[in-house]
């Protein structure tokens, strides 16, 4: 079983939106996908509550702390939407679930500030200082032209890991979560910038 973790604890860092479309990815592909909701604002469980039936499915997986975090047997891969405020013990134990962490950040100050500080205690995470769980970054909404764009560039620059893409600032992502949908159940055509944007994702969640 193939597992990613989707956390920042900065609130609106657009955690939802790259894990209900990583699991559409996953899904589009024909895999036994799980969204896993950490968030008490279960976001995602919402946002399955309204996908159309004729989509590849994704089945849902509320953690609870009384629980065991095991999802179905028969699960091919696992996608965990997490809370904002994500650290301490209970990042200790979502990140015992996962081998593959992706931080999405937006080019804002207080974005860049929170971002920090979590990067710094994930990086100080045994699993990942001991390379059993690979920690990648996401810029979310970016605009290449703005000033911002460059200060998240240069932010990013000072720690050594990936920084998959900078997917842009688009409606595309509103109107497509507001019916249960990602940019993978769109035709080809009408999501071509944003699906050329995805590429180096997919291609990094692909080798886990």
């Amino acid at each position: 079983m193939k597992s990613f973790l989707v956390a920042n604890p900065k609130g609106g860092s657009g955690k939802t939106t790259l894990a209900t479309n990583l699991a559409g990815y996953f899904a589009r592909c024909g895999h036994r996908v799980m969204l896993g909701d950490v968030d008490r604002q279960h976001s995602s469980r919402d946002w399955l509550a309204i996908r159309p039936e004729v989509l590849p499915p994704i089945q849902g997986w509320d953690l609870s702390k009384d629980q065991p975090a095991r999802p179905p047997k028969e699960t091919t891969h696992v996608v965990l939407d997490t809370p904002a405020g994500l650290h301490g013990k209970q990042l200790d134990r979502v990140l015992g679930q996962v081998r593959r962490v992706i931080v999405p950040v937006q080019p804002s100050l207080f974005d860049i500030l929170a971002t920090r500080h979590f990067l710094d205690a994930l990086l100080g995470e045994k699993c990942v200082r001991k390379e059993k769980t690979c920690v990648a970054v996401v810029g979310m909404r970016v605009d290449a032209r703005t000033r911002a764009a460059a200060e998240l560039e240069r932010f990013l620059s000072y720690y050594d890991l990936p920084v998959l893409t900078y997917l842009r600032d688009t409606q595309l992502y509103v109107q497509t979560s507001a019916n249960g949908m990602t940019l993978f159940d769109l035709a080809p055509s009408r999501a071509a910038r944003d699906l050329e944007q995805w590429q180096p994702i997919i291609e990094w969640v692909e080798q886990s």
